[in-house]
């Protein structure tokens, strides 16, 4: 994959979301929180869509959530991922409450609706770390 192209894709870094990729540079997956109800959202916005209270922070989170619905995109759409087609597109539910779209790592063979995912951290672009997800394995019979 070029690094370039996939650079210019990432957004600004500004005041607003810098705690969310502080936080993915420290492999922690931070969203805000609103503080009135507790709502968790993303992306960052100024006021909580719940109960429109201004008051949050932001909160490290599981990282784990289910895999909601996927795309395999084989069609050029963005050159940054020519070399790496087919590429999946994952949206995946946050067990905090918010979906956000990724990929996922080492994808299996057979996915499935709400198959669980946690977060991983794959750092090296512009010098950030990027959200992914892989499929949680069940662990091993002891």
């Amino acid at each position: 994959m070029s690094v370039e192209s996939y650079e210019q894709l990432l957004p600004e870094i500004t005041p607003a979301n810098r705690p969310y990729w502080d936080g993915l540079a420290e492999n922690e997956l931070r969203l805000q929180c609103c503080d009135s109800c507790g709502e968790y959202r993303f992306p960052d916005s100024e006021v909580c869509p719940r109960c429109l209270s201004g008051s949050f922070s932001w909160r490290a989170v599981s990282g784990k959530g289910r895999l909601w619905s996927w795309i395999r995109m084989h069609q050029k759409y963005f050159t940054a991922f020519d070399e790496v087609r087919p590429y999946l597109v994952a949206y995946v539910k946050l067990d905090e409450g918010p979906a956000v779209i990724s990929t996922l790592v080492e994808t299996p063979d057979e996915l499935a609706f709400d198959l669980p995912v946690r977060a991983v951290f794959q750092p090296g672009f512009s010098e950030r770390t990027i959200l992914k997800f892989a499929v949680e394995r069940p662990e091993a019979a002891a």
